[in-house]
């Protein structure tokens, strides 16, 4: 195996859960050539991460711009490909890279499982996403040392990210809180008025300045946020890219959000956290390392859990009460390392 190509066409978190797969192949053979393919705005998680050669970029768009992409996957004869998608797109691009060997996951048991050369059989029981994406290795006979998911930072990125904090007035000399409120479905989201008033009272009890994190299209809710919390956290949604967010995470004292991308950056540089999970299992989903605290009620949720959610008030995200997640994040705030596992 010379010139592999590895394809992850999901979301940011998938994408950063996704390195220590590559990380474990650059252990097994340091001069194997190793492409990575991710869909835009998934990128930058890869940028400066020593175990991939090249990044591709894959775009939704035209069929002229599909064309060259299949002709260059063509061209640049891979040997291998392994697919961590579990898709019939990633799976027919597998397919029409000609590569040899192709290696993919086909839990739905579609007719995708027909471009691979061989199918990873699934596991038995609940696995980590980490986990689950080490499985395509064993045809290949690599076994993972570390699996802590990696993100590279530079001096360059660490001082914007200063910079940002200088422009909304952070004060460096109190604990910074970084609270999270988005989630890609309103059942994984905390309610924004419970964020509020954990933001007072660990700005009350702690002295911590809160900062409210979010993309572009969360801007509004933490508005809303800033808006009901007396304290009047400071809002960066829309302000920070993904690696000055993730510099702001590394020096921040505590991180508290719900199941998202920014949940797993923030685990892969080192902040401790309170991770609030309702409808998925954090088994699967949880963010990796020994300072995190995770919030789980455990509910079954395989009944209404996409494209809602059935319970209404008795949601498992409204069951995770504000005096709880406080308790949770005074815990985190005065050692860093959580009692337990898990908190239910």
């Amino acid at each position: 195996m010379k010139n592999i190509l590895i394809i992850k066409l999901r979301y940011i978190g998938d994408v950063l859960l996704a390195t220590p797969t590559l990380r474990a192949i650059k252990a097994a053979w340091s001069d194997v050539r190793v492409t990575m393919m991710v869909n835009r705005g998934t990128e930058d998680v890869l940028s400066g991460n020593p175990d991939v050669d090249e990044i591709v970029v894959l775009d939704k768009g035209s069929l002229v711009a599909q064309s060259r992409l299949i002709a260059g996957l063509r061209s640049r004869r891979f040997d291998t490909v392994i697919d961590l998608t579990d898709g019939d797109r990633s799976a027919f691009l597998s397919w029409i890279s000609g590569a040899p060997v192709r290696i993919g996951f086909n839990a739905e048991h579609r007719w995708r499982g027909k471009y691979y050369t061989q199918v990873v059989q699934p596991v038995p029981g609940v696995q980590h996403r980490i986990d689950r994406d080490l499985e395509a290795l064993k045809p290949v006979n690599i076994q993972a040392g570390s699996k802590d998911p990696q993100l590279r930072l530079t001096p360059e990125e660490m001082n914007s990210a200063d910079q940002l904090l200088d422009q909304l007035a952070i004060q460096r000399s109190q604990p910074i809180v970084i609270l999270q409120p988005g989630a890609r479905y309103w059942f994984k989201a905390w309610p924004p008025e419970r964020f509020a008033e954990l933001a007072d009272r660990l700005a009350s009890d702690y002295g911590c300045q809160i900062l409210i994190g979010g993309s572009r299209d969360e801007e509004a809710l933490a508005q809303r946020i800033h808006e009901a919390a007396k304290s009047r956290p400071i809002s960066m949604a829309g302000q920070a890219t993904l690696k000055q967010f993730a510099a702001i995470a590394k020096c921040a004292a505590l991180f508290v959000g719900n199941d998202s991308g920014a949940m797993h950056i923030a685990a892969a540089v080192g902040t401790p956290m309170v991770a609030l999970f309702g409808p998925s299992n954090p088994a699967e989903w949880g963010p990796r390392g020994n300072r995190a605290m995770v919030m789980y009620k455990g509910l079954d949720c395989r009944a209404c859990f996409h494209p809602t959610c059935e319970r209404g008030e008795l949601n498992c995200m409204k069951q995770l009460s504000v005096q709880e997640v406080f308790a949770a994040a005074a815990q985190m705030l005065v050692s860093g390392v959580p009692p337990s596992a898990n908190v239910r």
